[in-house]
């Protein structure tokens, strides 16, 4: 399995001759990432907001869409094959499970962008579990992984690293990749973030832009 990253929480999963793209948002975009993103076979969106989702180039795309209803709904003019918890999706012997994510809210997020609706997704290729939380806090849950992509940036909206710690400790992951980084109005502190992955005994990878990974 390869995995490219993206600004933000997007990544470009490559494992059995497919290519799954995940949250392609509008946060830093550049052209140049289009003709990558074209060839990838579909796209899962976690959550409405823009850092997520460009909206304006999802159909140019070209390739299936999945996401929640809320999505939809956001954006009426794009056609999504709807998703929802507990969902499983099958990608020729790849197997993608819908799970649960609970994105936290603060009041910026008043006025249309709290979000009602948010999933994560399970990427099985029968040798590795990829889970991509999405924007989530902590929640109690019986998932198991070998890699976990996940957000630590805080601000009442993800896991803290703290809280991303022990998240990954219960998943029983052999490596942990800190997404959700790239957003100056919500800057992360890497030795602070660092310093509590090293205290739980975390295994981290973190990506740069346009940087890949083989598991």
């Amino acid at each position: 399995m390869k995995i490219k990253k993206y600004p933000q929480s997007c990544l470009m999963i490559e494992t059995n001759n497919k290519k799954i793209l995940v949250d392609a948002g509008s946060l830093k975009y550049q052209d140049k990432f289009f003709d990558d993103w074209k060839n990838a076979d579909i796209l899962l969106i976690t959550h409405k907001h823009e850092d997520h989702i460009k909206a304006d180039i999802i159909n140019e795309l070209n390739i299936p869409v999945y996401s929640t209803n809320e999505v939809q709904s956001t954006y009426p003019d794009i056609n999504f094959n709807i998703v929802k918890e507990n969902d499983v999706l099958n990608l020729d012997n790849i197997k993608i499970e819908v799970v649960k994510a609970i994105h936290g809210y603060n009041p910026n997020l008043k006025n249309g962008g709290e979000v009602f609706e948010n999933v994560g997704f399970i990427i099985d290729d029968g040798n590795i579990r990829l889970y991509i939380t999405s924007d989530t806090i902590c929640f109690n849950n019986d998932y198991k992984a070998d890699v976990v992509a996940l957000p630590v940036t805080a601000y009442g909206l993800t896991m803290s690293s703290y809280e991303a710690s022990l998240f990954a400790k219960d998943l029983a992951v052999k490596l942990v990749l800190p997404i959700h980084m790239d957003n100056e109005k919500y800057p992360t502190d890497i030795e602070h973030m660092k310093n509590n992955f090293e205290m739980f005994d975390i295994n981290y990878k973190i990506l740069n832009i346009e940087e890949e990974i083989e598991i």
